[in-house]
This record gives C-alpha cells, sequence and structure tokens, in this order.
C-alpha cells in the first residue's frame, strides 16, 4: 500500500517504532516520540544497506520518492548510493572549506593571534600593508591555489615605485601568512 500525505500527517505516535512502506524499499520510520524519516532499505554487493533521505515534512512524500527513483537508478549503474552521497558530501565540504580559507582569511586570522606581540604602530602598519596592497591583489583567492607568482604580483607594483624595503616586508608578511596555522 502506496502512502499519502495525509495519512503520515495524520500519524501519531504509538510509543514503539513503526516502519510504514511506500514500496520500491521507501518506508517511513516512525520513532516512539513521533519524529517520522524517510529511509530506503536496499541491497549493494550482497549486503543489505539503509539510506537516510531527512525528516518528514521538511522532506515531502513527493521528493522522498524522487530521492528513491535517483537511488534506483544508481544500483542499476551499479553504484552504491550510499557512497556516492558520502562522497558528493565530502566533496562539497572541501570546496566550501576551500573557499572559505582564502588569503584574506587567513591573513585576518593571523593578524588576531600575531598582533597582540607587536607595538599599536607597527600592528596598524601590517593591517594597512595586507588591506591596500596584499587584499586586493590576492585576498580572494584559497590560500591553497597560490602560487609565488602571485604573491610576487602582488608585490611587484610597491618595488616598482622604487620602496624596496616596503617589497622586502610584504613578502616576508605573505611568508607568515601562508604558513599559517603553525604546524
Amino acid at each position: 500500500m502506496n502512502l499519502t500525505d495525509t495519512h503520515i500527517r495524520n500519524l501519531k505516535a504509538s510509543g514503539k517504532v513503526q516502519k510504514l512502506s511506500d514500496g520500491g524499499g521507501l518506508y517511513l520510520h516512525c520513532a516512539p516520540t513521533g519524529g517520522k524519516l524517510w529511509r530506503m532499505a536496499y541491497r549493494f554487493n550482497g549486503k543489505q544497506k539503509l539510506l537516510s533521505f531527512g525528516a518528514y515534512p521538511a522532506v515531502s512524500l513527493k521528493d522522498a520518492r524522487a530521492r528513491r527513483d535517483e537511488a534506483k537508478e544508481l544500483l542499476a549503474k551499479d553504484i552504491d548510493p550510499g557512497e556516492e552521497k558520502k562522497e558528493r558530501k565530502a566533496a562539497q565540504a572541501a570546496k566550501e572549506k576551500e573557499e572559505q580559507e582564502n588569503f584574506a582569511f587567513v591573513a585576518l586570522e593571523w593578524f588576531v593571534v600575531y598582533s597582540p606581540r607587536l607595538t599599536p604602530k607597527h600592528a596598524a602598519k601590517l593591517k594597512r600593508f595586507l588591506q591596500y596592497t596584499l587584499f586586493p591583489a590576492i585576498g580572494d583567492k584559497p590560500v591553497t591555489l597560490i602560487e609565488p607568482a602571485d604573491l610576487l604580483a602582488a608585490v611587484r607594483p610597491t618595488e616598482a615605485k622604487g620602496h624596496l624595503e616596503t617589497a622586502h616586508k610584504l613578502m616576508q608578511l605573505c611568508g607568515q601568512v601562508m604558513m599559517w596555522p603553525p604546524a
């Protein structure tokens, strides 16, 4: 028997676990406390596995069926939907971390830890170097993708103006930021 949205909405907690099947391995796991979770039971390489799709009503009956169908397509292609979901989540988390950890983010984190050791005048000077010279050039770039040539390109305009000592200090600053956090 296929489930209906009305039937699911009207379910009350019974004090014990209930499994209401919708077909194709999809079922609604009703906890004794009243929580309703979409799950799909399937077999892959001879092993019984379980895939979770989320809680009802955040994931509707229609969405749960669509996710079940996507999982069935992956199984037809001999791909484990549980492993594929884990890989997709890990890739998304790595991408978000890389995007968050750009040069500006890491430099400001370094500055917060390092600046209390400095005189206020020197700390202000380093902050100006970061804000007005380095951030416009490489601030948005993820630290993992920054090459030495990028750092040189950020410092070259200062060097071209004849401010060689400042250019040297900028390169030192870049080196300290790129080695942050300390191992």
